[in-house]
């Protein structure tokens, strides 16, 4: 889901320090060469074709660029049973032993892996002031992209309403909160905009997941009647479709990350006019989210 066209997904974090000209072209990606033994590779490409990264004071664009070559996962265990065949035939033996197999997986692989094209992701990401947006959620590939920054200056850390230093630490005990940043308060904040009247759980297509004592349960369409049950009986929310009539996202409670938000946008003549004007609705929506949890903190804390 990038930012320049499509919905978008978007982890926002912090910037605690950016040098005024970040070394992007030292850690420029380079193509994996055919026939080559690296299997993956990563680095920094412009947003567009010879683009500068710097596109405005104290803003920066760019994308990461992470090829992995790993052969078809059906093509190796074709490959695995003709030279368990093979061994068997050579050998005599009944039954191939769990080390030779491996082995001969290895090799499977090995020589599939000169005729394998490296599959490539793309991760798009700004730098905004104090700010870096990252659009994507998966937490393989956020890695990734913090890995790279840091190594071009850009130091950051995590970052959501309730890592002000001011809002004690809570748990759960059905939810744990696992990655830095994350807590429970994003569960307790998606519970308390159930039935706000600005952002809500989606009524008719909603989509939730919550966990209980025993399991994860994922709800869909008009949600609204089986949350409140669930809540009830002391269920957390994780993640919800939210909307305000006219926005609409989904947001993963426990992490504070965004997905699924649609920006209508205009027809310009520059790419930087168009990343700015999707870049403005982003920022709006963080900027809702944030109010909202202000708005609401009192009963959050309260649990």
């Amino acid at each position: 889901m990038p930012l320049m066209s499509g919905s978008i997904a978007c982890t926002r974090y912090r910037v605690q320090s950016c040098p005024s000209e970040p070394t992007f072209d030292d850690y420029a990606f380079r193509e994996i060469p055919p026939g080559s033994e690296v299997r993956d590779r990563a680095g920094f490409v412009p947003m567009e074709p010879e683009a500068p990264y710097e596109i405005g004071a104290r803003r920066f664009a760019f994308r990461v660029r992470v090829d992995t070559v790993r052969p078809d996962a059906t093509a190796v265990r074709e490959r695995l049973q003709q030279l368990v065949r093979t061994e068997l035939e050579t050998s005599g033996l009944p039954f191939v032993g769990s080390k030779k197999r491996k082995h001969l997986k290895e090799l499977a692989e090995e020589e599939l892996l000169p005729h394998t094209t490296p599959k490539t992701r793309i991760v798009e990401a700004v730098v905004d002031g104090d700010t870096l947006y990252v659009f994507t959620t998966a937490t393989t590939m956020l890695g990734r992209v913090l890995v790279l920054a840091r190594q071009a200056g850009i130091v950051v850390e995590p970052w959501a309403p309730w890592l002000d230093g001011k809002t004690p630490e809570v748990e759960s005990p059905i939810v744990e909160a696992k990655e830095p940043g994350a807590s429970v308060h994003g569960c307790r904040y998606l519970r308390e905009l159930v039935g706000d009247r600005e952002l809500t759980l989606e009524p008719v297509q909603g989509s939730v997941r919550l966990q209980t004592p025993e399991a994860k349960v994922t709800l869909s369409g008009a949600v609204l009647p089986e949350v409140l049950r669930y809540l009830e009986r002391g269920a957390e929310l994780i993640s919800a479709k939210l909307t305000t009539g006219e926005l609409g996202l989904r947001l993963d409670a426990l992490n504070f990350r965004v997905s699924g938000l649609a920006v209508e946008t205009s027809r310009h003549d520059h790419w930087t006019e168009r990343l700015e004007e999707r870049l403005g609705g982003v920022v709006a929506a963080w900027d809702l989210l944030d109010r909202k949890f202000e708005d609401l903190r009192p009963e959050i804390l309260r649990g």
